[in-house]
């Protein structure tokens, strides 16, 4: 396997999130293995790289031609020295080096000769070049090549050697000593200027592709966006969103998702307008047999449109939670008084979007006079008052003789209430931002009672509640197969990438014989 052979993989291991920076790694660990260009016998080492690596111990088996030797005995990392603050300018000749680059600049200079700067303390093993003159403060080193190396060569070996692991301490200091017993495999002076060429144009290479890459994902995001906006109830009435219209746009939609999809993003979008679409009336069309919701109670007027956050069906209207619900915030009961029996509680942490964590789940001691009023039924609404205020799931009954406290709302509706979709309401609510104008507090918001007493629901007839219920559940698992899908392609494209470049890096016959 060879680079032009990963290139060719490029377009299915690009799937992978960390594909090109994992490229230009692979092309400096070939570069530095005196695997990206060819080696030529005729290249010489100067005579006093020899003289120095005799002083070393041969690290490693390396190409015909390169030298191998101990960090220490080939280079001399120096030490930085401080600069006061006053002696420091925000524009200068001479560019101020701390450990992880340029902090300042000043007049006169450390060092004349172009010098790699290596941080020291804090952002340890971090690596800059200045091509020039330059200052390096305390906290880093700084490395003058001597001749006999590319300073571009240099700082690409350097860069494979993972200095910043070498870091000790709270905040981590790199000690010369550790890396002085790395090893450092160094080419002939003519191939280092040959392999800093090719990594120029395969790094150019990368550039490209990554270009082309974002380019893609932002068509892509482009045409998911008006994909789903072609899906969204309009904002204007002069929009032309026909049902015909809309049908047409639905079906293009979802013929395509497998395409449309290709990043956790889209699909995040497509969950956010599949429930937008639901709660406007639009997933599911109406039925005129239905009993409509306007007779159910509310305090909306249709007709005093100032409280109605968007236009609603003709038989669907607005009501406060306050008027078709029962709510219970739960509180903390004294552990110390309580003498009763030990019972398993929910809190906040045991509530997820449309389910519920029983993984951690704690007990207390309730008296019999207190079961009542903290139970749960079935078809109990748990809402987060704080935390991730409203977010919800319905008590599904998976255990019984269990009890909310603290932090939670208790949501109990009578007939004319199907609880999946309030949860329904309550999350697309959450996502488009209109959930937040209940909320309290500046710093941490709570949703509280009396916030969400008065939250309005877009209330459909209850017949067209549990179609808009069952459409979502089915559109969501659609979700949940294309997330899957998804994860599975970006774990075969990383596979992919990690076997190609193990075979990129793996030795060649002649050199394993």
């Amino acid at each position: 396997m060879n680079a032009e052979r990963l290139l060719q993989h490029f377009d299915r291991i690009s799937e992978a999130p960390d594909a090109i920076p994992r490229l230009r790694r692979f092309i400096l660990d070939l570069a530095v293995r005196g695997k990206l260009v060819e080696q030529d016998p005729s290249d010489e080492p100067a005579e006093e790289l020899l003289k120095l690596v005799q002083k070393g111990v041969a690290a490693r088996t390396v190409p015909v031609g390169w030298i191998s030797g101990a960090f220490g005995s080939l280079l001399d990392m120096q030490y930085g020295k401080g600069l006061p603050a006053r002696d420091r300018k925000e524009q200068g000749d001479v560019p101020v080096f701390g450990s992880n680059g340029i902090v300042g600049f000043t007049d006169a200079a450390l060092t004349d000769k172009p010098a790699i700067v290596i941080g020291r303390k804090g952002s340890a093993g971090a690596l800059n070049l200045c091509d020039g003159p330059s200052w390096t403060t305390d906290v880093a080193y700084f490395l003058v090549p001597p001749d006999y190396f590319d300073i571009r060569f240099l700082l690409f070996t350097l860069g494979t050697l993972d200095l910043g692991a070498l870091g000790k301490g709270v905040k981590p200091g790199l000690s010369r000593s550790d890396a002085y017993q790395l090893s450092l495999a160094i080419p002939p002076l003519a191939e280092q200027h040959r392999i800093v060429a090719k990594v120029d144009e395969l790094m150019g290479l990368c550039d490209q592709l990554e270009a082309a890459k974002t380019e893609r994902e932002q068509s892509r995001d482009r045409l998911v966006a008006a994909s789903l906006h072609r899906l969204s109830p309009p904002t204007d009435a002069g929009e032309a969103n026909t049902p015909e219209a809309f049908r047409a746009h639905a079906r293009f939609t979802f013929q395509h998702l497998s395409r449309l999809t290709t990043r956790p993003a889209h699909i995040k979008q497509l969950r956010q307008t599949i429930l937008n679409l639901a709660v406007r009336g639009q997933l599911v069309p109406q039925d005129p047999n239905d009993e409509p919701a306007s007779r159910l109670p509310n305090r909306i007027n249709r007709d005093e449109e100032d409280f109605a956050p968007f236009v609603l069906p003709d038989s669907w209207t607005w009501a406060m939670v306050q008027e078709i619900a029962n709510t219970r915030l739960g509180k903390m009961l004294d552990k110390a008084k309580n003498k009763g029996t030990e019972r398993r509680y929910l809190r906040n942490v045991n509530v997820r979007w449309f389910d519920f964590d029983l993984s951690d789940v704690l007990t207390m001691r309730f008296e019999d006079s207190e079961l009542e009023e903290f139970s749960l039924r079935i078809g109990d609404v748990l809402i987060c008052e704080g935390g991730e205020p409203g977010r919800s799931a319905v008590w599904d009954g998976r255990e019984e003789n269990i009890y909310f406290q603290k932090a939670i709302h208790r949501v109990r509706f009578s007939q004319g209430m199907n609880p999946h979709y309030f949860v329904d309401v309550l999350k697309e609510s959450a996502d488009s931002g209109r959930l937040a104008g209940y909320f309290t507090g500046v710093g941490i918001k709570h949703f509280t009672g009396k916030g969400l007493s008065s939250f309005l629901v877009p209330l459909p007839p209850v017949a067209e509640q549990h179609r808009i219920v069952a459409k979502v559940d089915e559109l969501m698992a659609l979700c949940d197969q294309l997330e899957a899908q998804l994860t599975t392609t970006e774990a075969d494209s990383r596979r992919l990438l990690e076997a190609v470049l193990h075979e990129a890096l793996a030795p060649a016959p002649e050199e394993t014989a």
